[in-house]
């Protein structure tokens, strides 16, 4: 699945395009690696978001096409969430 598209999917990242705002801006790394839109995205994978004072690393559990708002975190797992003030 693309990157873009799994942060819209798992509501780590509420719009798909500013997703790939974020990507493009190079603020997305898969397993350490800044990361474009169109990237693939597997489980397994880890993913660091990198917000203006806020960071959030998150490890794929699952790609599906599409999931319920009330299932959206059963895609990932949670590896650090900092806010920085």
């Amino acid at each position: 699945m693309r990157l873009d598209k799994y942060l819209k999917v798992s509501r780590l990242i509420k719009r798909r395009t500013v997703a790939k705002d974020v990507c493009e801006g190079e603020k997305v790394s898969i397993n350490g690696k800044v990361a474009k839109p169109s990237a693939e995205i597997k489980p397994g994978d880890t993913i660091t978001i990198n917000m203006r004072n806020h960071v959030l690393e998150v490890k794929v559990l699952a790609t599906p096409p599409s999931v319920r708002a009330e299932d959206a975190e059963s895609l990932y797992h949670v590896l650090k969430d900092e806010k920085n003030e």
